[in-house]
């Protein structure tokens, strides 16, 4: 066997195993080939097992192309709205249009205004959020440039399965206060009689 095969073949052998502890799930495909990932099985009729006890969980954006993945990695987006707002309408439209995976926020009150204000610098909605840039107000140029400049695709790649977003309120909500215990019914009183020492016996 001539020399450099073997360096290349020993290479391989050598970094299999490290490509193998890296992956989270290991697929046995009908045909009997082995494929290590870290990407979330797609196959139905393949055989699946995750990798190590404590294998942390995929996270959402796994399920991703690459070039999305890697955009939502490093710059995700968090959009801010509000209920009736016909900006926050357009700014939604514009995101879903071009399958940007993002987070919605609500403000729906002086909590989530005041919230709002520590974060983008005013109350203004819609307001967007590209990694650490903070764009105030709808503007169609100036949300598709930051979009542009972070890598995002200029088309929708999302997987058609990929799960609506789910508007949450941006400022935490304590949890309602539980009803204080009725009080409890005064004791009947009972009856005073005399007592031998002149006191009063209860």
């Amino acid at each position: 066997m001539k020399p450099m095969l073997v360096r290349t073949l020993a290479a391989v052998l050598l970094a299999w195993p490290a490509c193998a502890a890296l992956a989270q799930y290991k697929i046995v495909h009908p045909d009997g080939s082995v494929t290590y990932t870290d990407r979330p099985p797609t196959e139905g009729s393949a055989r699946v097992t995750q990798m190590g006890r404590n294998a942390a969980p995929a996270a959402p954006e796994a399920g991703l192309p690459i070039e999305l993945r890697q955009a939502a990695q490093r710059y995700p987006v968090t959009l801010y709205a509000a209920p009736d707002c016909p900006p926050c309408d357009n700014g939604r439209r514009l995101l879903q249009q071009r399958g940007i995976p993002y987070a919605e926020r609500r403000i729906l009150g002086e909590e989530d205004a005041q919230a709002l204000e520590r974060i983008v610098g005013g109350r203004t909605v819609p307001a967007l959020a590209i990694g650490p840039q903070q764009l105030r107000g709808f503007s169609e140029t100036d949300w598709t440039s930051y979009l542009d400049a972070a890598g995002y695709p200029r088309e929708s790649r999302l997987p058609r399965d990929w799960p609506q977003t789910v508007p949450t309120p941006l400022a935490e909500r304590a949890p309602p206060a539980r009803a204080a215990a009725p009080a409890p019914a005064p004791a009947e009183p009972r009856p005073v009689e005399p007592a031998p020492t002149g006191g009063v016996r209860f």
